[in-house]
């Protein structure tokens, strides 16, 4: 089985992220960015399956500016066998980034694709739900609990209720969630070997590919300061204030 597990460059979660001056959107010069977390878990969980005997192949998949290659190095680092970086300076939104996925995983034929859930720049939660959907594939989203067996694979995950068990026939499209692993300390030994992986670069175009974006952006703000809080003496002063002066929201 062949796996291709997508791979995000974003703003390293560490970083207080700040609007541009213009607020045209967020400041990313001088940033220190890093792989999407939930996309490292989805290598994590693809490298796991390869280790144990379920998948033969892990491919990893980036989309975006030069300096992708540095998170696709990271996941190869990880354990992935070779890296694929679509190279584009536009913004990709993500119906974009699933069509461009759809494209790839029609040029390379794996059995299961896996992403995380969503990116912690956007938030936007949709790009594995598009390409299932364009693909016409299975999807589980959310995985919290992943297994393969023969021609199927089995997804936990967690619902308001409890905990959702579904089974999948390959191909499908999984979604990870943070409880499903702890993602692998890469060392050294590994970072030097994923410099000689193969890493094949495409663009936008040799994939027929249209990624004009669909939305625009208004303005990127901070949000308003928060007031500061008061101190209440007693119960029967906090209900007088919150009749006579709370702000209905």
């Amino acid at each position: 089985m062949k796996i291709l597990v997508c791979v995000k460059r974003v703003v390293d979660y560490n970083v207080k992220v700040r609007p541009k001056a213009d607020g045209s959107g967020v400041e990313t010069a001088n940033v220190k960015m890093s792989m999407n977390p939930f996309d490292e878990i989805a290598v994590e969980e693809s490298v796991r399956l390869k280790e144990a005997g379920t998948a033969a192949e892990v491919i990893a998949l980036s989309m975006g500016v030069a300096q992708c290659q540095e998170t696709l190095r990271t996941a190869l680092a990880m354990g992935a066998d070779r890296g694929i970086l679509i190279e584009s300076d536009a913004e990709l939104q993500p119906l974009a980034a699933a069509k461009l996925i759809k494209a790839v995983v029609e040029k390379e034929q794996p059995q299961l694709v896996v992403l995380g859930k969503q990116a912690i720049d956007d938030d936007a939660n949709q790009t594995g739900q598009m390409v299932a959907a364009l693909l016409g594939w299975s999807q589980g989203t959310f995985a919290s609990k992943v297994t393969v067996s023969g021609g199927a694979v089995e997804v936990a995950r967690e619902v308001d209720a409890g905990t959702e068990v579904l089974s999948l026939k390959l191909p499908a499209v999984i979604t990870t969630d943070l409880r499903l692993n702890d993602p692998r300390y890469v060392k050294l030994p590994n970072i030097m070997k994923a410099k000689k992986k193969p890493l094949e670069k495409l663009a936008p175009d040799a994939l027929g590919v249209d990624i004009t974006p669909r939305l625009t952006v208004d303005k990127v703000a901070e949000p308003a300061q928060r007031e500061a809080g008061i101190r209440v003496a007693d119960a029967a002063e906090l209900v007088d204030k919150l009749k006579n002066e709370a702000q209905v929201i």
